[in-house]
């Protein structure tokens, strides 16, 4: 693993949480394997204490309970009259996709097995077939934002779209579509029903394109269209076309909101990364991410994303083991003076809509210099 040493602001003093005895590249008082040297004894501790051993039992319990949710469901599809009641059902299809979704995330960071390939073909099943999202396209732009999280130019997740994430990219829009972006705070949950049909239509182009890299491209179209296309002849046959269409259309938008809703507190209105800035990895991945506290709760709702600094520094560990690495974590930032941020659920989405709000409205303080501004504490 390539571990950048950081690289300051050219400014008095470094923001806070940013490593205050560093210096321009070339200067730099600590060495590169000085920096590396803090997450291996991380990671010789995380590992001495179990943490990153596989937890079979704990996913077998999981696959089990989720099969059983599915089965349970499409009993309920064939039996439940049209109505009202059909609409929860579809709502509970929308969930019980995400947090499908959610184990096949831990299968593509090999939280599951010890063999990469039997991780690799488990989340390629699990979200192809039951989710209805490519795991090929899926894992490349995942992997990327995971090398660099939060940098502009490198951080497929803040490229702008129909939210723009970043100032830069903000100041390059003009005429009608500035003034959506300058509301687009009251947008962002809205715009979130249509997440999981973006997530479907990607994922077809992705397997279609006639130059396609994924691997496995004509397996994983096979088991989209299986997902996609069967699944929706199901209900269409079970309840008819209106209430077939209704259904459709609460279970697509339900999905995207959850999982939109589950993956943007994380690290959306945390710093974004200018791409000539360099950080050690553990600063990285620490800086540029989130928690949300709640406790057992909140761990079940958001699939273990809500220990999103954990997950980032060890992205290997099982998601049931991070609640534990938390307070290990705490306590090393702490002592190294790495800032750790975490607040509530209802505060995480307070933060992304008023950060949005910020660049919709292209905000800038010519007080800062754009790196401070960018690490400034929040």
């Amino acid at each position: 693993m390539s571990i950048d040493a950081p690289l300051a602001p050219t400014t008095p003093s470094a923001p806070a949480g940013f490593p205050q005895n560093v210096g321009v590249r070339g200067t730099n008082p600590r060495t590169q394997a000085q920096y590396t040297a803090d997450y291996a004894d991380l990671l010789n501790t995380m590992d001495d204490m179990g943490l990153m051993r596989r937890r079979y039992g704990w996913y077998i319990a999981r696959i089990t309970l989720l099969l059983a949710l599915f089965a349970a469901g499409f009993v309920a599809l064939f039996t439940i009259t049209p109505g009202p009641w059909l609409l929860l059902l579809a709502l509970g299809f929308g969930i019980l996709f995400t947090q499908t979704a959610f184990l096949g995330h831990d299968g593509a960071h090999r939280q599951i097995f010890v063999s990469a390939k039997r991780n690799e073909w488990a989340s390629r099943i699990i979200a192809n077939l039951f989710v209805g999202l490519g795991y090929g396209w899926w894992m490349n732009k995942h992997g990327k934002h995971h090398a660099n999280p939060n940098k502009m130019g490198k951080d497929g997740d803040i490229d702008p779209g129909a939210i723009v994430f970043t100032a830069d990219d903000a100041r390059e829009i003009t005429g009608r579509r500035a003034w959506l972006m300058a509301r687009q705070h009251w947008f962002f949950f809205p715009i979130l029903t249509l997440a999981g049909l973006d997530l479907h239509i990607n994922s077809f182009k992705a397997v279609l394109g006639k130059n396609s890299r994924i691997k496995h491209a004509k397996l994983e179209g096979a088991l989209l269209t299986i997902r996609l296309v069967g699944f929706a002849a199901a209900v269409f046959i079970a309840v008819g076309p209106l209430w077939g269409l209704a259904f459709m259309v609460v279970q697509i938008a339900s999905f995207g909101v959850y999982m939109g809703g589950s993956f943007a507190p994380n690290h959306k209105g945390m710093p974004v990364v200018p791409k000539t800035v360099k950080i050690d990895f553990l600063r990285r991945q620490t800086l540029m991410s989130r928690n949300i506290n709640g406790g057992l709760p909140v761990a079940v709702l958001m699939g273990g994303l809500n220990y999103q600094i954990e997950h980032h520094l060890f992205p290997t560990m099982p998601s049931v083991n991070l609640r534990k690495a938390r307070p290990l974590i705490q306590e090393y930032c702490a002592t190294h003076d790495v800032q750790y941020t975490e607040t509530t659920l209802v505060g995480s989405y307070r933060i992304v809509l008023q950060y949005l709000k910020r660049v919709g409205l292209k905000h800038a303080d010519p007080f800062d210099c754009p790196v401070t501004m960018e690490f400034r504490s929040r």
